[in-house]
């Protein structure tokens, strides 16, 4: 589903992503972990066009991100609140985003419906703006929207900072249902090694721009993952 191909990011003499070859084959729950400059969110940018490559390519389902625009439709992302509409509440921001993935008001609040748990009272009927909203209630409302329109590939940046546990509990399943019962490649990227090993079956580490682990999950995981991270 997802490929990158002799990728790279340069700025200037600093290199901070460089990927021969990753392959997230369609419907894989994958994780992404590194420390801070590790070329995460560098790698995200580039597989949604937000910024260009120095090398290679990105494909989407066999489509070159950077030269068509025909992986969007399919295609979602929450990476942080500059994704969101400050100015919008968060029904208006949900009616928004569903009018560009094809959907009316009436698909949007079925689609909501089941997200109340997730929501907690604190998004729906609130009469708020979003730029309102605390950065935890800013993250709920940006990682729903973002599965609005059914897409087949989603992509959240560190969707866990900022939310209280019983938030990243609700979480957790609802990427573990998607990922298993509607064939969803999802991308997560997380520093909570315990959360991304609870929710992806693949686990990629990044360090320096370059892939130095690449873990198929199981119960060792955690423990490896802690013991690399810990020197």
């Amino acid at each position: 589903m997802i490929k990158a191909e002799n990728l790279s990011k340069t700025y200037g003499e600093q290199t901070v992503l460089n990927l021969e070859n990753l392959d997230i084959p369609k419907g894989q729950s994958f994780g992404l972990v590194g420390n801070n400059g590790a070329g995460k969110t560098t790698f995200f940018s580039l597989l949604l066009d937000l910024i260009q490559p120095t090398t290679g390519k990105v494909l989407n389902n066999e489509i070159e991100v950077a030269k068509s625009e025909d992986w969007k439709p399919f295609t979602s992302a929450f990476i942080d609140e500059s994704f969101l509409i400050g100015y919008l509440t968060p029904e208006e921001y949900f009616y928004f985003i569903g009018e560009l993935r094809g959907r009316n008001k009436a698909d949007v609040d079925a689609m909501l419906a089941p997200f109340e748990d997730f929501f907690h009272g604190e998004i729906l009927g609130q009469k708020k703006y979003l730029r309102d909203l605390s950065k935890g209630n800013q993250k709920k409302v940006g990682i729903v929207a973002s599965f609005i329109g059914d897409p087949e590939v989603i992509i959240l940046d560190e969707p866990f900072a900022n939310l209280d546990p019983t938030t990243q509990i609700r979480l957790k399943a609802i990427i573990r249902d998607l990922a298993a019962n509607k064939d969803v490649t999802i991308l997560v990227s997380s520093h909570d090694l315990m959360h991304v090993t609870e929710v992806c079956e693949r686990i990629v580490v990044l360090n320096k721009g370059e892939i130095v682990k690449d873990i198929a999950t199981s119960k060792e995981t955690l423990r490896e993952l802690e013991s690399f991270f810990a020197g």
